[in-house]
């Protein structure tokens, strides 16, 4: 008899979650979805200022954030599938296995499971999974895409790619990505960075 090729747990669970449909998957909505986009929002401050604020908000969150359905796919799709990469593309420098890694990673991608019509997004968590990329999605009502706006400065926004930049954004998600609620310590981290942040930049506003 033919030997039958063995796939592994990781593989088959990662099979299993790009094929269930959303309501199946994990949502944040209610008090999670508001504790999740407050965190959000703490952080997107705080990096904004590391980065003094030398851009105008709207570019600097494009440098952030793949925005849009159509936005997302495209740097999907440049991503190298899984089978073509040693690891995660949550750490942007982790990419070595003689593949050359695209400009952009993206560490997670929001999505919103309540929008309509449905067919805007079906494609986005195979292509999504075939990559690594985790999926996380929100549900408020059918008005996830507008809380998803909020952050991004926009009306409406089905689908948000973050960007792997290392930056206080991505450490947000990597908690929540590892299975960590968000708490109310994440203030405490967010407040003390802003204020190092403040200081360094009076110490070269001095100088």
């Amino acid at each position: 008899m033919p030997s039958r090729k063995k796939h592994s747990k990781n593989d088959i669970e990662i099979s299993k979650a790009s094929f269930l449909p959303p309501q199946e998957q994990d949502c944040y909505e209610g008090e999670r979805l508001a504790c999740l986009l407050k965190s959000m929002h703490r952080e997107i401050e705080s990096a904004r200022l590391l980065d003094g604020n030398s851009l105008p908000e709207k570019i600097w969150l494009k440098q952030q954030f793949s925005i849009g359905v159509n936005d997302v796919t495209r740097v999907l799709e440049r991503m190298a599938p899984s089978a073509q990469v040693g690891s995660s593309p949550q750490q942007p420098s982790s990419i070595r296995n003689n593949c050359k890694a695209p400009l952009v990673q993206l560490q997670a991608v929001l999505l919103a499971s309540d929008c309509n019509p449905r067919w805007l997004t079906k494609h986005l968590p195979s292509l999504a999974s075939s990559r690594r990329v985790p999926l996380i999605f929100v549900k408020d009502m059918k008005g996830g895409s507008l809380r998803l706006g909020e952050l991004v400065k926009l009306k409406t926004a089905i689908a948000i790619g973050v960007k792997a930049k290392g930056n206080a954004i991505n450490q947000i998600f990597e908690k929540i990505l590892h299975g960590d609620e968000v708490r109310q310590t994440d203030r405490h981290d967010s407040t003390n960075m802003k204020i190092e942040a403040m200081a360094e930049r009076e110490l070269l506003v001095k100088n």
